[in-house]
């Protein structure tokens, strides 16, 4: 019955949320060119999705890695859709790479593309890799970091698997650096029946950023390799340690 209180007040929040947003996205426009108000407004509803932190927590760990004036090429592993609802709480302005299945979901989706998230088609490799590469580097030229799930898919074991090249084909085109983020707890937010784990904890671990000079002068190989190995250590410690 909770659960169910619950999505209709989340509902009923997005609903206005929804309906800001395209209030203030025209009026904003000319003068918010990395839309950092319809992010503030995609960040309170996220934040009520959570409870606005007293329902449920989100622990955040390294935030000293993190500078809130940086531009950066995000990477993170990918659990489940809430992955995508728990980093709202971070000081960057970010735009999602994700697939167009989830632009689909009605409000959510119209809000993402409000928000300026870049919709690929996985059907199609190369165009897909073509768009991130184009739109990702306006929004980086823009001051808007660019937020991407290298593993290009959600695991499903929970696990960190093998890294797609695109991300990092980014950030050195664009020579920005690389920051890495491992999610731990997403994936154990609804239960099934879609019932509310109220008693489950988020924890987001930033981990140090690669410099934009190791970016740009060393191989991308060596590069990928490295921060997939940072981030599958960093989940075994976030796991060992709750």
């Amino acid at each position: 019955m909770l659960s169910f209180l619950f999505y209709i007040f989340v509902f009923a929040w997005s609903s206005m949320i929804y309906v800001v947003t395209f209030i203030a996205l025209p009026l904003c426009y000319p003068f918010d060119k990395k839309r950092f108000v319809v992010h503030k407004l995609s960040k309170w509803l996220t934040d009520s999705f959570f409870g606005f932190g007293l329902v449920m927590k989100r622990k955040v760990e390294g935030i000293e890695n993190l500078d809130p004036k940086g531009t950066y090429v995000m990477v993170l592993n990918h659990n489940s859709m809430v992955d995508i609802l728990s980093i709202y709480n971070l000081p960057l302005v970010f735009k999602w790479v994700s697939k167009r299945e989830v632009y689909r979901i009605p409000i959510v989706g119209r809000l993402l593309l409000a928000h300026g998230d870049i919709v690929i088609n996985r059907a199609s490799t190369k165009e897909a890799m073509q768009l991130v590469h184009t739109r990702g580097k306006q929004w980086l030229a823009k001051g808007a970091s660019v937020a991407i799930f290298p593993e290009g898919t959600r695991s499903k074991d929970g696990e960190i698997h093998n890294f797609k090249a695109g991300a990092f084909i980014l950030a050195k085109d664009a020579e920005v650096p690389i920051l890495p983020i491992v999610l731990d707890g997403t994936d154990r937010v609804v239960r099934k029946g879609f019932f509310m784990n109220w008693s489950n904890r988020i924890t987001i671990k930033i981990l140090p950023p690669v410099s934009k000079q190791d970016v740009v002068e060393r191989p991308i190989k060596e590069v990928m390799a490295e921060v997939h190995d940072n981030m599958v250590n960093a989940l075994a410690e976030i796991r060992k340690n709750n």
